[in-house]
């Protein structure tokens, strides 16, 4: 079973050929093919290739599935004895890919 480990938005995330990834929001249509070229580990049934800090030659390719919104996150400060409350709310932009090809070098 063929797999790489790759970097996108500040995170690493361990991808196989066909995998649903939910990462950070990408500029790109649904419908479109995204290339990544941070690829830090591939392995293999030929073993396993560790990038320093990347592999050469190595990239994955994803198709965009969906542009969606996380799950609501709730921020809520209160200063007790001083009547100082605050409520807000957050969800974060995220890109849903379908990992197509894992490349290596």
């Amino acid at each position: 079973m063929t797999y790489a480990v790759i970097r996108t938005g500040g995170k690493q995330y361990r991808v196989t050929p066909d995998a649903v990834l939910t990462v950070e929001k990408l500029e790109a249509e649904p419908g479109s093919t995204v290339t990544f070229h941070d690829v830090l580990l591939v392995g293999g049934e030929a073993g396993l290739s560790v990038g320093a800090p990347t592999v050469p030659g190595a990239s994955v390719t994803a198709t965009v599935v969906e542009q969606t919104r996380g799950d609501k996150v709730i921020i809520f400060k209160k200063r007790r004895r001083q009547n100082s409350r605050r409520k807000n709310g957050h969800r974060q932009h995220q890109t849903v890919l379908k990992i197509a090809a894992i490349n290596a070098a």
